[in-house]
């Protein structure tokens, strides 16, 4: 029976990792297209867009004072070293977003913000339906100009003011030099609450190509709520206990934190079909956290209102985040974070060696054993329970446990599920180079050759680990590294790289095994 069931774990482990690795694999989204070129200026841009679009708000209910509506839209560019942002007089509102230390494939400046956006970043309504302020033109401070903050420490300001039917707005930004958080100060008069949206777009910058969650995200006390847009049939509606709203991708993310007491939130789907997402607060003053950039996880957890949570580690994240810790302290003092996941795999595959060395052992003695044991199925194979008991004696007799034998495997499955989603979702292996021709750990290997090497270490490994499969099971097990090849083809680099080092470690290791208990058996 035991050994029953060890084949049936081994099966069921194996057949987990394929159908992880497999969903990944055949799953994952097809990358987003790309925008046609980058605008070579984007106050250009983003002017001619705005004067196409209707200039009269769609709200019957809203008075807007004449001689705002007649006014020009005012675009003002705010520049510190991470980022670029365009900011609208419409709603003080954001038309741009672009990142400097980041590039897409194209060697451009990651965008956060998708030009056909039907509803801009930060726009304001009072229904929770029709965010209708960003059609009319707030004022801007007399004198302001563009922004550019540029050496450390540095911070600068920037108003916009509405006034019009008994209703009184004044948004207030505050940049920073150092870093991508933005202060923002909203003091509303009139209504009794209103709403303010990311938008349709602000957060996602559409060069993502992978099976985890791309839309808006809702951290709910301590609980991470994602929901996915093209699942999205009726509003969803968030209380008080709402901490962030957020829309994310792979590696960056917008979100919008109330830093005071908020009355909920909703995400709901537009006309378009796009999702959209908006925090609800009380009229009077509120003080919120804008955050647009990359999910930089030391970052976020130092800004300290919880938004180090839009970094997904998983079911294992308990494990995934000394994990993650580890491999940035090896990063800092070797410089190249393929080393440090080389590393990584050898120091987390310390502490099981004496576990797989006992239970290699322990295959390796079943192995031998296995005449005899074919020997018992055959003699009282209509008699399981005489069956069972004879092999029962066999184990004690010959001193093996036939759960020893997958147990190291089964342990290990935790510490291997919270590494992959480490190496998976985390942005610091983006555009990391390792070695030669693999210039980025998180795209997949451009020839092909670190995902066949590990294929042929798990052949080899394969073909040095004793088992006590029946012949037609060990003929089916021999395409498992075929199988995992072919997986591994469109795996991050930094990925493969783990498995393949895991793969040497388990030769290495299976040598010495092997090695041992063939002096053992030798005659004195």
């Amino acid at each position: 029976m035991e050994e029953n069931f060890e084949k049936r774990t081994l099966i069921a482990i194996v057949l987990a990792l394929v159908v992880l690795l497999g969903y990944q694999y055949f799953f994952a989204p097809s990358p987003q297209p790309r925008r046609p070129e980058q605008p070579r200026n984007v106050a250009q841009d983003i002017q001619k867009r705005v004067t196409e679009r209707p200039s009269v708000p769609k709200a019957e209910n809203l008075f807007v004072p004449e001689g705002t509506m007649a006014s020009e839209e005012r675009l003002l560019k705010v520049e510190t070293p991470l980022y670029t942002a365009l900011f609208s007089s419409k709603g003080g509102t954001i038309k741009n977003w672009q990142l400097k230390k980041y590039r897409d494939d194209e060697g451009l400046e990651v965008v956060l913000m998708r030009t056909d956006a039907e509803v801009p970043a930060l726009a304001m309504g009072t229904d929770g339906k029709n965010f209708v302020f960003d059609k009319v033109n707030f004022t801007i401070s007399e004198g302001q100009d563009n922004i550019n903050l540029r050496n450390e420490g540095d911070r600068a300001s920037l108003s916009f003011t509405y006034r019009g039917d008994g209703i009184v707005i004044k948004r207030t930004y505050s940049f920073f030099s150092d870093n991508y958080d933005i202060e923002l100060i909203e003091e509303v008069q009139g209504p009794d609450n209103y709403w303010v949206t990311l938008g349709t777009g602000f957060g996602i910058s559409g060069a993502v190509g992978y099976g985890g969650h791309i839309g808006p995200v809702i951290l709910k006390d301590a609980d991470r709520v994602e929901i996915k847009p093209n699942k999205l049939k009726e509003p969803k509606i968030f209380g008080s206990e709402l901490k962030w709203i957020a829309q994310e991708d792979k590696y960056f993310f917008a979100s919008l934190v109330p830093l005071e007491k908020a009355i909920g939130a909703k995400v709901w789907r537009t006309g378009n079909g796009d999702a959209l997402v908006a925090v609800n607060l009380p009229a009077g003053k509120n003080k919120l956290l804008l955050y647009a950039g990359p999910k930089e996880y030391d970052r976020l957890k130092s800004l300290g209102v919880g938004l180090e949570y839009i970094v997904n580690f998983g079911f294992f994240s308990i494990l995934a985040q000394p994990l993650f810790w580890i491999l940035k302290l090896f990063y800092r003092a070797i410089g190249n974070y393929g080393w440090s996941i080389a590393l990584l795999t050898i120091l987390v595959r310390i502490p099981f060696i004496p576990l797989i060395n006992k239970g290699q052992k322990s295959m390796k003695k079943l192995q031998a054993l296995q005449p005899k044991m074919t020997e018992i199925k055959q003699k009282y194979k209509k008699d399981p329970q005489k069956m069972q008991k004879e092999m029962m004696e066999l184990y004690k007799k010959y001193k093996v446990n036939p759960m020893s034998g997958c147990l190291p495997m089964l342990i290990q499955i935790p510490v291997f599920f919270a590494l992959y989603k480490v190496l998976l979702v985390a942005i610091e292996l983006r555009s990391a180079p390792f070695i030669f021709w693999i210039q980025d750990l998180s795209e997949k290997d451009p020839y092909y050759i670190l995902p066949i090497i590990m294929g042929a270490t798990m052949f080899i490994q394969q073909k040095m680990t004793p088992t006590t499969m029946e012949s037609q099971q060990q003929k089916i097990m021999t395409y498992l590294p075929i199988v995992f090849t072919f997986l591994f083809l469109k795996f991050p680099s930094g990925l493969v790289l783990y498995w393949l080092v895991s793969n040497l470690l388990s030769i290495l290791q299976q040598y010495f095994v092997n090695r041992k208990i063939a002096r053992e058996e030798e005659p004195v």
